[in-house]
Order: structure tokens, then C-alpha cells, then sequence
């Protein structure tokens, strides 16, 4: 019969207390606990989390266990804009007080003390085109200078005294770029290619924005330094109406059109690698975009309905794992 130590190369250890850092796959028996134990690993996954209170497309910031939701769409019969704001514990759901301006397709940026909104539409008609921007300070919204250009579906990422709008659906695909100081918005050089529904993740002075429609579903990848765009490598999935978080040397991108994707891909700052996929596909969903791409948020959005489903992503970790000896 094969050993341990033939397939490894070592015997099993004897310890009075777990290795510091055990390699995947070490197996070693703990004197203290009288068990033996093994190092493995656990794979990337997204598990569900408390549902919205409201099921609705949304838009979102903070982090995993810090997040916040705001505004969308809501269910028929309405299909109105909404105002509804929400704040994630890690485990449910609170609703917390309104926007001023109720509206949908807005970008956001910040933490859940300290958030932003910025521009967005109304969904009735007459289905106008917003330019508002609120700042959250973790009860109430306060309206501070208006963004340059109205538009709905822009990427958004930042903090809110730092914050960092583009692209978007200005009565057009919009190419432009505003940086926010806190106060107010500053024009700064244009996408390479103006798309709508395109996402962001990142700071004001490292963002990666990516994918978003064009004439269609667009795969692109353009990363911003503070002053310009760079186009980057494709993602492997083209879509539109996605959600993401991370920074732009690790970001993480799911959902989205066509056909409510339940995709999700990994950005390492030159290269997109696809990893476990959402639960429920869908798209206009809401992310905690301040989260690391390790340890991101989705909730809301539509899949053939809106909906209030929420999901943690877990990245792949090591694990110590106590063995059944018979």
C-alpha cells in the first residue's frame, strides 16, 4: 500500500499546535487537539447573502459587509424610479432614509458613512435626463454641486471627496470624464471609446473602466492613470448593465446584458480570468464597489423579474480541515 510519505515525500508530523503557515496539502496530527489535520483549499464561490428589502435594479457602493444600495427601478406596476436607500451588515438589509431626488442608472462612489450619487434619470415620463450629485453621510443625503453632463448609466468609482464619472447615456453614447473633489466636478480627458452601461472600479487616480454598449455588447477594457485612458486587453465575456469592485490592478466584473449574464471574471491589472459564476444571472444589479475583488457584494438587479437576491463573493483561500480518523 502507497504512504504518505511515498507520495509526499514526509511523514506525518506530530505538533502541540497548528504549523504558522502550512503549505496546501500538508497533513500533520495535533497532540493538543488529538486530531489530524490537512491544509486545503477552498474555491472561489459566491454564497447568498440577506435580501434587499426592495426588489428593484439598483446602484450601489461600500463593501461586502459595509454595503449600500440606492435608488433603481422599481417592480411593475410602477416601474418608477425609486429614492429607497439600504445599508448591508454583512448579514441584512436596513432601510435608511431616501435620496432628494428619486432616479435610476446613476453612478456611485464611497463608503457606506460616506457615499455618492451622481446623475441618473427619471424613469416616467417625461424620462429626464439628471445631473444631481448627493453625498451620504450615513443617515441622510445633502445635494452639493450638480455633475457637468446629465446623463444615466455611467461607471463610477472612488471616494466621495475623490470620486471619478465616465461614459454613459447622455441622449447618446457619452465618451466624457469628470473627477469630483468633494465639491465639485472637473472636466478631464475622454474614454477612448464612448459607451453607456459600462462599470468601474478603482480610485480617481487608478480606475479601470470596462465593458459597457457601444452599438452592442462591448468586451473593452480601458484603464485611467488620473489624466488619460489606455486601452487594456478585452475582458472574455462582451456585455453591458454589469457590476463590479476591486481596484484597477485587481478588479472583479459580473452579471449584465445580454440576457441577464450570470458571468463572473477577475482582473489582474493586464489579463481577465473567468472564476465561479453568480447564482441568479442578471443584469442592472447593484455592487459594493469599494470591496477588494476578493470579497465582493451583488444584490438587486432584474433577471426575468427584479429582484432582491444578495450574494458575497469568497475568493479562493486556505483552509485547515480536522480529518475523521476510523
Amino acid at each position: 500500500m502507497t504512504t504518505y510519505r511515498q507520495l509526499k515525500g514526509y511523514n506525518v508530523k506530530r505538533v502541540d499546535s497548528d504549523p504558522a503557515n502550512p503549505q496546501i496539502g500538508q497533513v500533520w496530527y495535533n497532540d493538543t487537539a488529538n486530531q489530524i489535520k490537512v491544509r486545503t483549499q477552498v474555491a472561489a464561490a459566491w454564497a447568498s447573502g440577506g435580501n434587499l428589502n426592495t426588489a428593484r435594479t439598483i446602484n450601489g457602493t461600500g463593501t461586502q459587509t459595509a454595503g449600500l444600495g440606492f435608488g433603481g427601478n422599481a417592480p411593475p406596476p410602477s416601474n418608477n424610479e425609486v429614492g429607497k436607500t439600504e445599508e448591508y451588515d454583512g448579514s441584512a438589509w436596513s432601510e435608511q432614509n431616501d435620496l432628494n431626488t428619486a432616479r435610476l442608472g446613476m453612478g456611485g462612489a464611497g463608503t457606506q458613512t460616506a457615499g455618492l450619487a451622481f446623475a441618473g434619470r427619471l424613469a416616467a415620463p417625461p424620462s429626464t435626463l439628471k445631473d444631481e450629485t448627493e453625498e451620504y453621510n450615513g443617515t441622510a443625503w445633502t445635494e452639493q454641486n450638480d455633475i457637468n453632463t446629465a446623463r444615466i448609466n455611467l461607471g463610477g468609482c472612488g471616494t466621495q471627496t475623490a470620486a471619478l464619472g465616465f461614459g454613459g447615456d447622455a441622449g447618446g453614447v457619452s465618451n466624457t470624464s469628470e473627477e469630483y473633489n468633494g465639491t465639485s466636478w472637473t472636466e478631464g480627458n475622454n474614454l477612448n471609446t464612448a459607451r453607456e452601461s459600462i462599470c468601474g472600479a478603482g480610485t480617481q487616480t487608478a480606475a479601470v473602466g470596462f465593458a459597457g454598449y457601444v452599438s452592442g455588447a462591448s468586451a473593452l477594457t480601458e484603464e485611467y492613470d488620473g489624466t488619460s485612458w489606455t486601452n487594456g486587453n478585452n475582458m472574455g465575456t462582451a456585455r453591458y448593465g454589469l457590476a463590479g469592485s476591486g481596484l484597477q490592478s485587481a478588479a472583479i466584473a459580473f452579471g449584465g446584458n445580454p440576457g441577464g449574464k450570470a458571468d463572473t471574471e477577475q482582473y489582474d491589472g493586464t489579463n481577465w480570468t473567468t472564476t465561479s459564476n453568480l447564482a441568479t444571472g442578471r443584469r442592472q444589479l447593484g455592487s459594493a464597489n469599494s470591496s477588494p475583488s476578493t470579497a465582493s457584494l451583488a444584490f438587486g438587479g432584474n433577471d426575468t423579474a427584479v429582484t432582491n437576491v444578495t450574494e458575497e463573493f469568497v475568493e479562493i483561500a486556505a483552509n485547515t480541515q480536522s480529518l475523521e480518523v476510523s
